[in-house]
């Protein structure tokens, strides 16, 4: 009796410290979270609100989720934790594996930028802890699967499994605690991908550019169409910071008639836009003025041209320019509200499939539990060779999905990606060794509860 209570005591201190883990953790970030969020508000007065002020409390669920998982784990019975930390120790071993062979390929392959940083180490450091969620969100999948591979098939090759339906559980219930494995995960995955994994790889350029000591820009080369006022915006570059001020770069705005021929045309070095009285203020301008049968007439002012009745505000102009790849749920909500509002200034289609796709991209886990585990249980002696199907299902979907991309560094994040599950698939194709299945069943039930007696391989062999 004391030591059953003994044990329901240690078991339950796993989820008590991982609340007071996840309670310092929110401590630390949430202040953060909750300022960029009222600055977004700030700069960005037309952002969706209430999606934006989601974002607090979904980093509140990412803190506390290992609590939960903890007190699942502490109130599920000994072969229910059995499987769990089969399967933990195996998909923490893979996940910290594919992270450090991915961190020393990507690396290698930018040590160059680093080092014309002053700053080399620092640099390396902030790069890699910046994109973290969006490395951790790319090789998660990856890590479930070559777990529930090995672990299922060492299980299976050690009679363990046969064991565990010999107890008188049906495959679906002692597969259960990989089902809320994959559970788990995807909640992690739909958290990261909300805000942060799409943020932190759009980030990546900036740290690039200032470890090279370039300035550092939120978009270049922007288009922006006002179809109600007939004007063009051409805007060099997007400043770090221009909603709070900063002056945009090389902006020309081109004027039209009701026929389509040109009316104006404004070329200005900066511009900027107050945000008190709604003013735009160009320096250095240059005034091009066409009427019809005429030459155009070109105007020079010292003074910086003043004009109030333009409805145009930087988060309208800078819209067209940012890309859908690095928007999370709330800015792809905000882009997509706003576009409604305009007549579609952008063409909206990669921005309402990425908002679907963070939606979709946490059913992977779940897809990859259903799929890898029946094709991982065997009952002889053999290698996981379902998983081989499994994997090339999996690899060849993500190939006939990139190649009808371009070759971009997304692309070639996602091939390294599944470089790495190839060269540990190999491993996983390996046959287990030849163990005594008797040996295996007295170790299963002797794992499961160490006050079991049965121990197959002092059982006497019966007489015939």
């Amino acid at each position: 009796m004391m030591n059953s209570f003994r044990g329901l005591h240690l078991r339950f201190l796993l989820p008590v410290a991982l609340a007071v883990l996840g309670a310092a953790l929110c401590a630390l970030i949430l202040p953060g979270e909750i300022a960029a969020v009222k600055q977004q508000f700030i700069g960005f007065p037309d952002s969706d609100v209430q999606t934006h002020q989601l974002r607090p409390w979904v980093l509140a669920g990412l803190c506390f989720l290992p609590t939960i998982a903890g007190m699942i784990y502490a109130l599920g019975g000994s072969m229910d934790r059995y499987i769990a930390r089969e399967f933990g120790g195996i998909f923490g071993i893979c996940l910290t594996a594919l992270v450090m062979i991915w961190l020393l390929m990507d690396l290698a392959d930018k040590i160059g930028d680093f080092s014309e940083s002053k700053e080399m180490l620092k640099t390396i450091f902030r790069f890699y802890i910046t994109r973290s969620p969006a490395v951790l969100l790319l090789l998660l999948p990856y890590s479930l699967l070559l777990a529930l591979l090995y672990s299922l098939g060492k299980l299976s090759a050690n009679r363990e499994f046969i064991a565990m339906i010999q107890s008188g559980r049906s495959v679906m219930r002692i597969t259960m605690p990989l089902i809320f494995a994959g559970v788990f995960l995807a909640l992690i995955t739909l958290g990261l991908n909300y805000h942060w994994a799409p943020i932190a790889e759009g980030s990546v350029n900036d740290i690039l550019a200032e470890a090279e000591g370039k300035p550092k820009t939120d978009a270049d080369n922007v288009l922006f169409r006002n179809p109600e006022n007939r004007r063009l915006w051409q805007i060099g570059s997007f400043p770090d910071d221009y909603e709070k001020g900063k002056s945009l770069e090389d902006v020309e705005v081109t004027t039209t008639r009701a026929d389509r021929t040109l009316e104006s045309r404004l070329s200005a070095k900066r511009a900027s836009w107050n945000r008190e009285n709604r003013e735009w203020s160009f320096e250095e301008p240059l005034v091009s003025h066409f009427s019809p049968d005429e030459p155009p007439v070109f105007t020079n002012h010292a003074a910086p041209l003043v004009i109030k009745d333009w409805s145009e505000t930087p988060w309208q102009l800078i819209k067209p320019g940012l890309e859908a790849k690095y928007l999370g749920i709330p800015d792809l909500t905000s882009w997509l509200n706003g576009s409604s509002k305009v007549t579609q200034f952008a063409d909206s289609a990669p921005y309402l499939t990425q908002w679907h796709y963070r939606i979709a991209l946490p059913l992977s886990c779940v897809v990859t539990v259903l799929l890898a585990t029946p094709l991982g249980i065997h009952f002889s002696r053999r290698g996981a060779g379902g998983g081989v199907f499994v994997r090339s299902v999996r690899l060849g979907a993500a190939q006939h999905a990139l190649s009808s991309d371009r070759r971009s560094r997304d692309a070639l994040f996602h091939d390294r990606a599944r470089a790495l599950v190839r060269a540990a698939s190999r491993f996983l194709d390996r046959p287990l060794p030849e163990r005594d299945p008797r040996h295996q069943r007295g170790a299963f039930f002797q794992a499961i509860d160490p006050s079991d007696p049965r121990d197959c391989r002092a059982r006497p062999r019966l007489a015939r």
